[in-house]
C-alpha cells in the first residue's frame, strides 16, 4: 500500500467513525427519551441527517446501534489479559482484564439508563449476550495456554472459564442496574466471580 492510499484509508476510516459516533449519539438520545421500540429508523435517520441506506451501511439492525461496539471489546479484552502476569490467578487475571475496558470516563447517569433499557428490552438483552458470546473466540486461546495441560480437556476447560466470566458480567450487569448503580459494576462483577470459583 503506498503512503498516499494509506492516508486515504485513514481519512476514511476516521470519517466513518466519526460519522458512527453521530448517528449512535443521535439515536441514542431518542432511545433514552422515547423508547428503544417507540423510536423508529426513520426518525433516526432524519435526525441524523443520513439516508436508511447509510444508516444501515454502518449498522446491521437497530440493536446495534446501542450494542454495536460490544462485540468488539472481546479483542481489547483478550490484549489485556494477555497483559496479565503468568503467574496470577486466572480468575484476577481475568477480572482485571475485563474491567480495564470498562469506560471510566463514561456519564454514570446515561450509563445507567442505557443498561436500564438493554436489560428492559428482549432483543436488546438477547443481542448483547450474543455479542459478548462472540468475545470465546478471542478469549478461549490465552486462557487455555493459562490452564496448561491435560492437553485433552484445555479448550473444554478454557470454553468454560470464559463462559463463566462473560456470564458473572452479565448477571454483575443487571443486578448493578437493579440497585440503581449504588455501588461500581466492579463490586458486583467480583462477587459474581467469587460465587463461580471460590466454592
Amino acid at each position: 500500500m503506498t503512503e498516499s492510499a494509506g492516508s486515504v484509508e485513514r481519512l476514511w476510516d476516521r470519517t466513518r467513525r466519526s460519522v458512527q459516533a453521530e448517528i449512535i449519539q443521535v439515536a441514542m438520545d431518542l432511545f433514552l427519551r422515547k423508547g428503544f421500540e417507540q423510536t423508529t429508523i426513520d426518525e433516526i435517520v432524519a435526525a441524523a441527517g443520513v439516508s436508511r441506506r447509510s444508516l444501515f451501511r454502518y449498522f446491521g439492525t437497530k440493536e446495534d446501534i446501542v450494542l454495536g461496539g460490544l462485540a468488539d471489546e472481546g479483542t481489547r479484552v483478550s490484549a489485556e489479559l494477555a497483559k496479565r502476569p503468568d503467574d496470577e490467578d486466572l480468575w484476577t487475571a481475568l477480572r482485571s482484564a475485563i474491567l480495564a475496558v470498562e469506560d471510566t470516563d463514561a456519564d454514570d447517569e446515561r450509563t445507567l439508563a442505557v443498561a436500564r433499557m438493554m436489560y428492559g428490552n428482549p432483543s436488546l438483552r438477547a443481542r448483547s449476550i450474543e455479542k459478548h458470546l462472540r468475545w470465546q473466540s478471542d478469549l478461549v486461546p490465552e486462557v487455555r495456554r493459562r490452564l496448561g495441560p491435560p492437553e485433552e480437556t484445555a479448550d473444554l476447560r478454557a470454553a468454560a472459564v470464559v463462559a463463566s466470566a462473560i456470564t458473572c458480567l452479565d448477571v454483575a450487569g443487571e443486578a448493578w442496574t437493579r440497585a440503581g448503580a449504588d455501588q461500581p459494576l466492579a463490586v458486583y462483577f467480583t462477587r459474581a466471580l467469587d460465587a463461580v470459583h471460590r466454592r
